[in-house]
């Protein structure tokens, strides 16, 4: 009994160890990003809506000049690939405040012989807009992906359709992203 006892203490001491650790590398990972990353500005302009998934009527009424504007820092780590924190607001398809802010994970992909890059990974946001929720945060996992330089790409991260609801999703937002510093 009392070995079964030390046995499950010893376990969960070395979960709330794990889970201490987990917290602590987040914590000196985001750190690094903000003391280390470079400053950026994020502009958008655009925000394309599938031409599948929304009628022609529909999408006279959408708001596709996605025009916004937001800022972050970002860190080329030591495996080459770019980590993000960032704070963006757009005007959304029905010309309201989109707020979000996130940190993205992107894969650098260098053409030889020249300053180009390509990136493809993700993003992890919180976002808010008027007509979910409220207007209250909710979290948000989507693709991105550039091309460009180090110092300027231009990007896009893609919302899918989730439902085979008409109407729902399957936009393609278009921003670009400066290094200021």
């Amino acid at each position: 009994m009392m070995l079964c006892f030390t046995a499950s203490y010893a376990q969960e001491a070395q979960e709330t160890s794990d889970s201490a650790g987990w917290w602590q590398q987040t914590k000196n990972r985001l750190g690094n990003i903000t003391d280390n990353g470079a400053e950026e500005v994020y502009l958008s302009g655009y925000a394309y809506h599938g031409r599948n998934t929304y009628t022609a009527e529909r999408i006279r009424e959408l708001n596709e000049k996605a025009w916004g504007i937001g800022g972050g820092r970002t860190f080329r780590n030591a495996d080459g690939n770019d980590e993000s924190l960032y704070f963006f607001g757009i005007r959304d398809s029905h010309f309201k405040p989109q707020l979000m802010a996130g940190y993205a994970y992107e894969w650098v992909f260098n053409v030889p012989k020249t300053p180009i890059e390509f990136s493809a990974g993700y993003t992890a946001m919180l976002v808010s807009r008027q007509d979910y929720f409220g207007g209250f945060p909710f979290p948000l996992p989507l693709p991105i992906a550039g091309i460009g330089t180090k110092k300027a790409k231009l990007m896009a991260s893609y919302i899918p359709r989730l439902s085979s609801n008409k109407g729902n999703g399957d936009v393609l937002l278009l921003f670009a992203r400066f290094e200021v510093d």
